[in-house]
């Protein structure tokens, strides 16, 4: 089992990093809480990770924290829900605020994160509020990067086609998104394409 990789960073993009350990280069998944926490090409970085193992192949995702990487483990659980989903969800919505929607019961918030639809959010709700509550949000395990705004508008870009947007609504939303909040980190601006593209 591989529980984690220190590395540098050889290739990256919003939802997908290779990092280069001893030799050999590992490619993981990651949401978009983990990317904007990396750093570039070239840097030293520490995942936590997970792997899954399928009968044609092996996964393995990358997370920047604890507290991420136990809130996918736990979406697995869901019945309907795979890796892939649980890193679309992971990437639309903080772990601390899915874990306030589903001990709340807010099935609109849960909603508005593409891929979950109010069957899921429902479900979600019930057979997630006694354990996602006890999910520990800590301090991140990696440093936060600062990229300008074309590189961060770019990955915003190629985030939202990565959750099934066209290009031509993911680039309308991030401008609609940079207009509004200019200063974004790549989560937020992420958070606010979304938000108008499905207007």
């Amino acid at each position: 089992m591989i529980s984690s990789l220190r590395g540098t960073i050889t290739s990256r993009s919003p939802t997908e990093v290779v990092v280069d350990v001893g030799g050999v280069g590992y490619a993981l998944s990651i949401p978009l809480s983990t990317a904007e926490k990396i750093g570039r090409v070239g840097d030293q970085v520490s995942l936590l990770t997970h792997l899954v193992v399928r009968q044609d192949a092996l996964l393995l995702y990358g997370f920047g924290s604890a507290e991420e990487r136990d809130a996918f483990r736990i979406l697995l659980s869901v019945n309907g829900i795979g890796p892939r989903m649980a890193q679309g969800i992971l990437s639309g919505i903080s772990v601390t605020e899915l874990r306030a929607a589903i001990v709340k019961g807010d099935t609109t918030s849960l909603t508005a994160v593409p891929g979950i639809g109010k069957k899921l959010a429902d479900r979600l709700v019930v057979e997630l509020r006694d354990r996602i509550g006890k999910l520990d949000v800590s301090t991140q395990t990696v440093p936060p990067g600062s990229p300008d705004e074309a590189h961060l508008r770019s990955e915003a870009v190629l985030a939202l086609i990565s959750l099934g947007y066209s290009r031509t609504t993911a680039e309308r939303a991030v401008r609609a998104a940079l207009l509004g909040n200019p200063s974004s980190s790549l989560e937020a601006l992420v958070k606010g394409a979304i938000r108008n593209a499905q207007r």
